[in-house]
Parts: structure tokens; sequence; C-alpha cells
């Protein structure tokens, strides 16, 4: 019996001691999750080191010389290294490159990130939906993908930590059975991450969730699960590499791009590429590939037999306002309509919704430049209006029945294409893993194809890797990789508390001040230094309000990270066109004045820049023209609210009495109604509706009814579809409204689409009326030519900061 307890007592204590020490490791890992922020020091409250990149110039001066030396001379102006293709996987190469020691350029055919790598979900993630596939699929390789960009998450938040954080993502959950479910499945989100996870998922009960989200749909919500991935700025991020590369030694130069390929004869290796525009041609000891979804076609010029590898898959996102979505809170609809997932995340002061998953055809949108350069623009590739209706479809499903998802509330919209690597069948690409594969053909390019923003630096390394297996002379020039511990540009002497420093220097507005510590880092300091204020003019000025981008930028962009076009620093410098491409279409103006005059553009350069950049607002749904040297909407084309103003200070008149003559102008800031429109609803309304207590006046009812007759004035619902008919007749832009839409307007104005005479409440008043036109332009598509074919300009009602 004594020795039956001591036994029991050892397997005990045992127990015991093994409990305490796995609780001991699990709290230390808890303790120690998240990600490393840089320790606050003395050092960020003052600027560092100023360190600015070659100009453009000098950059394209050294890639001439490297054509080959001279007899006699020394060879060192060759390059070891040729990477094709300047998005995120390419920049990742140059960074891997130049900081073994290798000697690299990199040339874009277009401008940094101007394709896919600024147009992503803007996530650092392993991927939940991926892991779901892995286990429900049995998919071994979507599991290895998953357990590769986890490791990957933690290495892209140190090494860039003022253009990435972590943010935690809610998933709602609306039956019972699938709490255990979803729990279950970040839990081993977590677990599969190992030391490097951020921070540990948790369960939250319905009432916490609609606290922390409270935009989100209440009815049968169960509960929610919370867990942690990371956010970028992915352009930024870009432009941030690119700059590593170029302090590491990288010679890089945006829009130039390789035409020929230049093979040894007796070999039929490549030696060097010619690049069209700026750069006569050169001959290098070889090439890496990098062109995402544009490597079939570098792959044609080395090999004219070569059959795609990549398949294009068209993402698109929609900006929304602010108010959308809690600051600190993402959402994830695990379930769509078709089986597909839609993110929903703050992100740059407003929320992004998307994304889709379509095939991409590229042959059917390249646009040909000259016999020999046939391309696809990445600004040129734009969102489908029927995407776009799919994303605001699953949005409003999950939010609360009282906020109103109008069309009008897009901000933007953008498309990018995601490189899928092929597995030959044809269809849809939603089930294509989102790996990579590096491939070496016969001639001795290597080309890097598929993967996504958050594996990028470990498909850098594995690029660089086999480069130097190809070309056995580089061993002994190569150290080993450094990217797992080098820090981009900006993040040496950058705290999260540096703003507060930029705001006791230079007087900055707080968001202003954040705003540039966020995009800059530490090169904020350069950035505000280099710029001179005036008495007459801050340069820090915002050049949209109320967003806290600033004029200053538009000439760091040119002098500091090789911006040449308006949209480099609309879209890829500044992130306004895509936070609001009706805020960027009414700086666009600025924007080209200012890189006109530094630059020296003549009057028909600056007008052809202005052109094509205002195609591709308007594709991101900006609407609306823009002169050069105009304002952007002219003197003429006031807003009705401004009007309103202007006749009450003139005459002393309370604004309330001037309603009648404004009615809905004031009700519906994102509404874009055209000229003279509010003054034909009105006479349509007289048209169809009656005196209220007299059924037999409606008929006789007459366009321009005084104050007290419009008060009484109703219209039955059932008369609303005609009387809408009536003005798109008249030749506005009502033809694109879907029945879908129409019934989910009506039933956000609290109207149910009943025949007349059913139920109580079926007449809508004069104002009601417009409300219901403003969320029919708002919540469908609203071409801007009418179908008489003249073109309107629609001017925005009321609507505040930067509209057209």
């Amino acid at each position: 019996m004594v020795a039956r307890l001591r036994a029991l007592t050892q397997r005990t204590l045992t127990l015991l001691t093994l409990s305490t020490a796995t609780a001991a490791g699990a709290g230390y890992l808890y303790l120690n999750s998240g990600p490393a922020y840089p320790q606050t020091t003395h050092e960020s409250r003052r600027p560092p080191p100023s360190w600015s990149p070659p100009p453009r110039a000098a950059m394209i001066d050294a890639l001439k010389q490297s054509t080959g030396p001279k007899p006699g001379e020394d060879d060192d102006a060759q390059f070891d290294i040729l990477v094709v293709g300047g998005g995120a996987t390419g920049a990742g190469v140059a960074v891997d490159a130049a900081s073994r020691g290798l000697r690299v350029a990199l040339v874009e055919r277009e401008d940094f990130a101007s394709g896919t790598s600024s147009k992503s979900t803007k996530l650092v993630h392993g991927g939940v939906r991926y892991l779901q596939k892995a286990i429900l699929e049995l998919d071994y390789e979507q599991y290895k993908l998953v357990r590769e960009a986890l490791r990957e998450r933690r290495v892209f938040l140190q090494t860039a930590p003022y253009l990435s954080h972590m943010l935690p993502i809610m998933l709602p959950i609306y039956k019972y059975w699938q709490v255990p479910y979803y729990w279950s499945g970040c839990k081993f989100y977590d677990l599969l991450a190992g030391k490097e996870n951020m921070e540990s998922s948790y369960l939250m009960s319905k009432g916490k969730a609609l606290e922390q989200f409270p935009m989100l749909k209440s009815d049968g919500l169960v509960g929610a699960v919370v867990y942690y991935d990371g956010q970028h700025n992915d352009s930024r991020m870009n432009v941030a590499l690119i700059l590593t590369a170029i302090k590491a030694g990288a010679t890089v130069a945006n829009y130039c791009g390789v035409t020929s390929l230049h093979k040894d004869p007796t070999t039929g290796l490549i030696t060097g590429a010619r690049v069209k525009d700026y750069i006569a041609g050169g001959e290098f000891d070889i090439i890496i590939n990098a062109t995402g979804p544009y490597s079939d076609s570098l792959l044609s010029l080395s090999s004219p037999t070569h059959k795609p590898i990549v398949r294009a898959s068209s993402g698109v996102h929609i900006a929304l306002p602010s108010y959308y979505a809690p600051k600190g809170m993402g959402l994830l609809d695990p379930a769509t309509s078709d089986g597909r997932v839609v993110f929903f995340l703050p992100w740059e002061g407003g929320v992004v919704a998307g994304t889709t998953d379509e095939p991409y055809d590229m042959r059917e949108h390249i646009k040909l430049q000259d016999e020999k350069d046939a391309y696809l623009s990445g600004d040129n590739i734009l969102p489908r209006e029927s995407e776009v209706q799919w994303v605001m479809d699953e949005v409003r499903g999950y939010l609360s029945g009282d906020i109103k998802v109008r069309r009008g509330d897009v901000l933007s919209a953008w498309s990018g294409l995601r490189p899928l690597i092929s597995s030959g069948a044809v269809g849809s690409t939603e089930g294509l893993v989102r790996s990579h594969v590096v491939k070496v053909d016969e001639g001795g390019m290597v080309t890097i194809a598929g993967g996504k923003w958050t594996t990028y630096r470990a498909m850098a390394e594995e690029a660089v890797d086999e480069a130097i297996e190809v070309c056995p002379g580089l061993r002994a020039k190569a150290r080993k990789c450094q990217t797992q511990e080098l820090r981009l540009v900006g993040s040496e002497g950058w705290d999260r508390n540096m703003f507060i420093g930029l705001i006791q220097r230079y007087g900055l507005h707080p968001e202003v001040a954040q705003h540039l510590s966020s995009s800059y880092g530490s090169q904020a300091w350069t950035l505000l230094s280099s710029t001179a204020q005036t008495a007459a003019l801050d340069p820090h000025r915002a050049l949209s309000a109320p967003y806290p981008f600033t004029h200053s930028e538009i000439t760091y962009a040119l002098t500091h990270e090789y911006a040449q076009k308006p949209l480099d620093v609309l879209l890829r410098r500044t992130r306004l066109g895509f936070v609001d491409a009706r805020a960027a279409l009414g700086a666009l103006s600025e924007v080209v004045q200012v890189m006109g005059d530094t630059l020296g553009w003549d009057t028909r350069q600056r007008r052809e820049e202005t052109k094509k950049a205002e195609e591709v607002l308007r594709g991101m749904g900006a609407g609306g023209r823009i002169e050069v040297g105009t304002a952007s909407s002219g003197e003429s084309w006031l807003r009705i609210g401004e009007v309103q103003r202007r006749v009450c200070a003139l005459f002393g008149f309370c604004p309330a009495l001037l309603r009648p003559s404004s009615t809905g102008a004031a009700t519906y800031p994102r509404t874009l109604f055209q000229l003279g429109e509010i003054e034909v609803l009105r006479e349509v309304f007289g048209r169809y509706a009656r005196v209220c207590g007299d059924s037999g006046s409606g008929s006789d009812s007459k366009p321009g009814f005084g104050l007290g007759a419009q008060d009484q004035m109703r219209m039955p619902v059932s008369m609303i579809r005609e009387a809408v008919q009536s003005v798109a007749g008249l030749g506005y832009a009502y033809e694109g409204v879907r029945e879908s839409d129409f019934r989910y307007v009506l039933r956000e104005v609290g109207l149910p689409d009943l025949p007349e005479g059913k139920g109580k409440g079926r007449d809508v008043d004069f104002e009601e009326f417009v409300e219901i036109c403003g969320d029919l332009k708002d919540v469908s598509i609203a071409p801007a030519v009418s179908k008489k074919g003249v073109q309107r300009r629609r001017i925005p009602v009321e609507k505040s900061g930067g509209g057209v």
C-alpha cells in the first residue's frame, strides 16, 4: 500500500512538473509573440544620417557603360546579373543579389510596382483559406505554401516595420456548429506558425463582436473568432526594396524594357539584352527574369517554342469610406455566395474590400507599341463593373441592415493580375495553388514566377541561389543570403514614436506626421528637409483634403524615388488614387504642373500625360474630366450647396427657406447629379404625384408647384419605376439600374416593393423620391455619357474633399 502511494505520488509530481513546464513554455511563447517592434531610442527624435539615391541619369549612364570594356580595360562595368522586372519579386531579387556582393542591374518596362505588386489585398499572411483547402482536399502543396508564408510573415514585418503591422481579423459565426470548426482552424493556423506566431487567436461573444465591429450584421450572429495576420503598404514596400537594392550597389532604371536577348553563337547561352528607350544595348553574363504575370512574354524571346507556364487571374478590390469598418479590426467572409472568401480591411484611413478570382486572357488586352513590342500596361488593367458589383453584394450581406452599401461610396476600384502557375488545364483559376516555380531554360535564363507578396524574400533567395548554380563564376563572388536580417531603407532610426519628433520639429498636423512616418520611415526626415517652406506657400499642405498626402511628396517622388509619370505619384508613391480616385483626379492638374516644371515638359506633353492619367483614374471610378491649367470643375459648375450659401450671404436668407430649390442636394454627399437633373426630377415627380386627400388632383398637377403644394404631393410607390424610366428617357444615366438594385434601394429606404393599394404608407414625397433616385445612381452603374451621346458633366453635391 505504501509502495502504491509512493508510486502514485511520483506520477502525480511528474505530471504536475510537466504541466507546469508546459504552461510556463506556453506563457513564454505567448508573452514573446507578435512582431518585434524596434526599441524606442533618443536617436529616433532627431534625423539619422541623410541618404539620397543617385539620379536616374546616372543610372542610365551606368547601364550604357556595361556594353563591354575596351581591350586592356577592367570589366568592372559589366554586371553579374540583370533582373528583368521591378515588381515585388524582381526588386527582392535585386536586394538579395546586391547584398551578397554581386553587381546587379534591374530594368522595369514601366514603373516599379505598376502591375500586380501595387494592387494586392495589402495582407502579409499565411492564408487561412489555403490552410482550409489543404485540410479539406488533403492538398500537400497548399500546406507547404501556408508553412512557408507563415515563416516569411514575421521576417517581412521585421525588415520593414514602418510599412507593415499586425492586424486582427474577425471571422463572424452565424451557426453554432461553426464555432468549434473555425476556432480549431484558427488554432491550427497559430500552431503552424510556431515561434513565428504573432498573437493567439481567440473566441469572442456576440456582444463583444458587435462592440468591436458595430457595422456587423447582428441577425443570427452567434459569435466570432479573431485571428492575427499582417498588413502592409504594397507599392511603398516595393519602392523601399528598390531603394535598398540601390543602397547595396545595384543599378536600377524604370521605364526600360527588354526587346531582345543576345546569345553566344557557340554555346547558345544568353549573354546580354537590348533594352529599349534609354539604353542602346548591353552585354551581360546572365539574366534573371522576374516579370510576374508577364513571364511568358520574356521566355518567348529566349525560346520561340516556349509553352506558357503562367495563368493570369484577375483580382478586383474596392475602396470604401472609413465608416464602413472600425480602424483596428478587419473582417473575413469565409463563405461567399460562390464559395470564395472576401476580406474587409481598414487601410490608409479607408476600407479595402475584395477580392475576386477570375481567369484573365492577357492576349486580348495587349497593346501593340510597334512590330517588336507588344505589351499589356499594368495601369490599363481596370476592373469590370460586374466584379465591382459582386464585391458590393458580398459586403451588403455581412453589414448591418441600417447601412446602405451604395455604388457612390466606392471611392476607387482596381484590378491586379495574379501570376498563377498553370496546371495546363483551362477554366477557373480559383483552385490553382499560389506557389512559385524557378525555371532555367536552355539559354541559361532563370525565371521565377508565381508566389505572392508575403513570400517574395524566400522566392528571391531561391532564384539567386539558382543563378549562382547556373553560373559557376559567381560562386567565388557571392556571399550567403543576407536578407533575413537586412532592414530596408527607412527602417534604421525609425520607431513608432518618430512622428512626434516630426511634429515638434516641423509643426506638422499629427495625422500628416503619422502618415509620413508610416510611409517613408526615417526617410521622412529627408523628405521634410528637402523642401523649403516660404511665407507664401507651405510645401506640406494637403494635396487633396481631407487626406494626409502633401505637396512635398510630389517633389520628393521625382528627386528621390524615380517617379516619371503622374500616375507614379498618385498611385504608387502616394496612394491617393487607390484611396479615392476622385480626389486623385482633382489633384491631377497640380501634379502635372509640378512634374512638368521639374522635368521640363512642354504644353503638348503635359496635355498627353494628363489625358493618360485621367483615363486610368476614370476607369478606377473617378468619373468626370479635367483640363490642364484649369480648375477641376470650372467656375460655371458650382456645387449646389455653394450656390445656396452664396445666395444666403447675398440676401440674408435662412438656408432652410431655400430647401425647395435644393431638395436632395444636402442629403447625398456622394451622389453625382448632372446639371439641371434636380429640376428634371421635380418635373417628373409632378407628373406622377397627387395631392394628399385628393386622388383626382394628381393627373392635373403641374410642374413647378409652390412650396405648400410640394409638401402635400405624394407619389405611389408603384409608379416609381415608371418615373425613373421617364428620367432615363430624357438622357440621364439610369439605364444601368438592375432590378435587384431597385429592390435593394426600396428595401433600404423602408418601402417594400408591393403593388399600389396594399399595405400602408405606400406613397413618397419629393424628397424621398430624390433620395431613391440618388440611391439608384449610387448602387448601380452610372455611365458618364447619356443616351443621346452628349458628354454630361456631373457635379458632386455637398461632397467634402477633392471632388470633380
